[in-house]
């Protein structure tokens, strides 16, 4: 991306003139990496409970629901994965612990009112579904780094950047990312591909990260950039 598009994204009707003159310094061009990874953060069925509704009509039913802006998401994010696919790029996914000997009802993620969840709600929804060659990182907190085999895997495959997916925007995506970008990776979020329960959650959190630790991208952008950059050993 130029400079001069640096902000031109979702942002724009909730960011001031005054704010984006203050983020001015951290204007750069954005890249995606030469040996990246997708990691898809949290496609699993519960955000999609309830249909494509607003959050706040499924809240008493489907309190994890991301409604439609979890359905909105679903096309641009089928194309990233199909592009990783095409070009071979590792896929890691990561996913709420679930398993017994875990015990996942001690430890939480957030703070989110607690209800019994039938453990299939986490299972990776049908349209991203894991293929024998992906990883599932089980996590119990926001980041899916955080007392997980994530950076294990990646320096194994000798992974130097990440393409981030996924969901809430606001919470596991932006943990995941801030984490990412502090063990060294560089980050690079699809926009299209990223998604929360409040758009102005989304938007604040997207301008935030591209601005201090990641590359917000459009997914033309990533495609675009994505074939350029990587060497040629992997084309």
């Amino acid at each position: 991306m130029a400079v001069d598009n640096f902000e031109d994204h979702c942002w724009k009707d909730v960011v001031t003139p005054e704010i984006l003159k203050t983020y001015t310094p951290y204007h750069r061009e954005t890249y995606i990496g030469q040996r990246p990874a997708l990691l898809a953060i949290d496609l699993y069925n519960l955000a999609y409970e309830g249909g494509p509704k607003e959050p706040h009509e499924l809240v008493d039913t489907h309190k994890s629901s991301c409604g439609v802006y979890a359905y909105n998401a679903i096309k641009p994010t089928q194309e990233l994965f199909a592009l990783a696919r095409s070009l071979k790029i590792p896929i890691f996914y990561t996913t709420t612990e679930t398993r017994k000997e875990a015990n996942p009802d001690k430890v939480y993620a957030t703070n989110r009112q607690r209800v019994k969840i039938d453990p299939q709600a986490f299972e990776i929804r049908e349209e991203f579904k894991p293929e024998a060659d992906d990883v599932v990182i089980f996590k119990e907190r926001a980041s899916g780094f955080f007392g997980t085999p994530l950076i294990a895997h990646l320096t194994q495959k000798g992974i130097d950047s990440l393409i981030v997916c996924g969901e809430s925007t606001s919470g596991c995506v932006r943990a995941s990312s801030v984490d990412g970008y502090s063990l060294g990776y560089h980050v690079s979020i699809v926009e299209e591909c990223v998604f929360d329960r409040s758009p102005l959650s989304h938007k604040v959190n997207l301008f935030d990260m591209h601005h201090k630790y990641c590359d917000v991208m459009k997914l033309d952008e990533v495609k675009e950039k994505i074939k350029q950059e990587r060497p040629r050993s992997q084309k």
